[in-house]
């Protein structure tokens, strides 16, 4: 764990180089430490792949003592307990033929791989409720669309490079989509959250 001054009144605290599973499980528990129990001039918290960037109120705390208090926190603070959210999916995108083509597979094993993945939330941003989740096979990493579609469903599923993620909103967006899913991402406060973990289920 390094520190960074971002501004005057932010600080990075960074995991790592490169992203990992590790790492993130790291960021996650660190910014549920800091939700849970937040430290006196603690403004906002914003998770990457690989750090956290904490804003605070300079006129309260400076960036020494920030670091001392994330340094202080008890290694049983940072313990995270997993959880896994399951999705039902209906595997009926507009691009699954096409992701199958690039991947030199069939529509089913596409499908069959997707479902097979346990992936692992690194961080919710873009738009409410939108995860981006690492662990997508690598026999499914595909470039995103060369031009993204300016409309997007709400529910749809999608994968680009080596990640997933479902859209919570009509939104514009040029991940390649392979499913749908009923199952409401956002509604006032995001269904995942960092460090959670996801399977998808195929129905119908």
């Amino acid at each position: 764990m390094t520190f960074r001054a971002a501004s005057d009144s932010a600080i990075y605290v960074v995991f790592g180089d490169a992203i990992s599973a590790a790492a993130q499980q790291q960021v996650a528990a660190m910014l549920r430490s800091l939700e849970h129990r937040p430290f006196p001039g603690q403004r906002n918290l914003h998770p990457g792949y690989v750090s956290l960037l904490v804003v605070f109120d300079p006129l309260l705390i400076s960036h020494g003592q920030v670091e001392h208090e994330i340094l202080s926190r008890e290694s049983r603070d940072l313990i995270v307990e997993p959880r896994t959210v399951e999705i039902p999916v209906r595997y009926d995108g507009p691009d699954l033929k096409d992701v199958a083509g690039l991947c030199g597979i069939s529509p089913d094993e596409v499908v069959a791989l997707h479902t097979a993945a346990d992936y692992f939330v690194y961080f919710v941003g873009f738009v409410p409720g939108f995860a981006y989740l690492g662990g997508l096979p690598r026999e499914l990493e595909v470039p995103r669309l060369p031009s993204p579609r300016k409309q997007v469903p709400a529910g749809s599923v999608g994968i680009a490079g080596n990640q997933a993620g479902v859209y919570p909103m009509e939104t514009p967006g040029g991940w390649r989509l392979i499913g749908r899913t009923a199952t409401k991402m956002f509604d006032g406060r995001s269904l995942l959250e960092a460090g959670d973990h996801v399977r998808f289920v195929a129905i119908g």
